[in-house]
């Protein structure tokens, strides 16, 4: 598997994993370098060709945060923690 292949099976896992959580609070990304970012999830932009596909979350002070897929490592729902 090629370096290509790779980076389209992470964009489709975290694809799948995001999906379910469009429109959700307390959603946290940690990304490869250790960033941690926890909001509601706003907008995942995967179909324009040349760019990156990305997930737009925003933090509960209204900021916006771009987070390319392959820079995702982990994808946390807080809210299914929640009610136990």
């Amino acid at each position: 598997m090629d370096m290509e292949d790779h980076q389209k099976v992470e964009i489709t896992k975290a694809l799948a994993a995001l999906q379910p959580l469009y429109g959700k609070d307390n959603v946290e990304i940690i990304t490869t370098d250790g960033r941690r970012v926890r909001g509601t999830v706003r907008s995942m932009k995967t179909t324009q060709a040349l760019t990156t596909p990305s997930v737009k979350i925003e933090m509960p002070d209204g900021q916006i945060v771009k987070i390319p897929f392959p820079t995702i490592a982990e994808i946390k729902d807080h809210n299914a923690m929640a009610g136990g």
